[in-house]
Formats: C-alpha cells, structure tokens, sequence
C-alpha cells in the first residue's frame, strides 16, 4: 500500500514538473523605468458612478431577476452617452451587479445580461461599441452587504459605470 502511495505521488510530481517545464520563462526586467510601462494616475473615481463622484455618469437598476431596462435607466443612459461624448478618450466598463439572491452561477449570468443590455442601449445612442466593456461580477460587489429589505436589495441590482483611462 505504502509503495502504491509512494508510486503516486512520484508520479504527480513528474507530472506537475512536465507542465511546468513547458511553460516558457519571461525576463520582464526592470518594470519601473520602463517608459512603455508606466503607469497612468487615474483621473475617474475607480468606483465609477457607484460612488457619485463623477458628474453626468451614473450607475442604473433593475427590476427583481430582471435585466430588461426601465425608463428611468434609459433617461440615466442617455446622460451617460452624453457624458462620454463630452469625454472621447475615455472607454467606460459596464459592470454587471446582482442583490445577493439566487446562486453565483445564476446571478453571474445575469450581471452579464444587465451589463449588455446598457452596453446595447449606449451603441443605440451613438456611443462606439469599443469605448465600451462590460464584466460581471454577480452578486460578489454590494453596494448593501447583507441587504434586508427590498429597498436594498434594488440597490445592488445595477449597471454601474467605471471610467478606464486610456493607454
């Protein structure tokens, strides 16, 4: 039993340093002065439209286990399409937000289809599809953890806007 154990976990090992080995090692030398890597201040609140920090750029809700946008979220995306001609270097990440109802994989889902249901409004209005991204994070970002009542839970469902400066 003992050599059986031992003969196994040769065996993973051998193979663990055989996936490894395949892997091509990188010298990414001296990162800080490289002018090609330099890093940019952010001009945008890394919260985006979530934190009410960024004038004419706001976040939008959605109904329960609903990803269809009201009127009020197409007023809101108006202003934000507005907001983005006014800004023309600026792509903007449409993140996808869920209260914290459901499963991860369900409300992972679910933020993708709110995110590209503002993402498809934005393009109706005129805004170019590549100044846009979304992502989706679920329910994993509240704006209310552990939300008790409805007003809260509506809180979290949302399109939230962030700003991403250009490279």
């Amino acid at each position: 039993m003992i050599r059986y154990l031992m003969m196994a976990v040769f065996v993973g090992a051998m193979a663990l340093n055989v996936g490894c080995a395949s892997k091509k090692k990188v010298d990414v030398g001296d990162v800080e002065s490289d002018p090609s890597i330099a890093t940019k201040d952010m001009a945008f609140d890394p919260m985006g439209s979530d934190s009410g920090a960024i004038s004419g750029l706001s976040s939008v809700n959605f109904a329960y286990d609903n990803s269809t946008l009201t009127t009020e979220a197409r007023r809101q995306l108006a202003g934000n399409a507005e907001w983005m001609r006014n800004n023309p270097n600026v792509t903007v990440q449409i993140e996808g937000h869920c209260d914290e109802r459901g499963s991860i994989e369900y409300n992972l889902a679910l933020g993708e289809r709110r995110a590209q249901s503002a993402l498809n409004y934005m393009v109706s209005l005129g805004v170019p599809a590549n100044r846009l991204t979304i992502i989706s994070y679920g329910k994993e970002r509240p704006l209310v953890p552990s939300a008790q009542s409805e007003a809260d839970h509506s809180r979290n469902r949302r399109a939230n806007f962030v700003p991403i400066p250009a490279r």
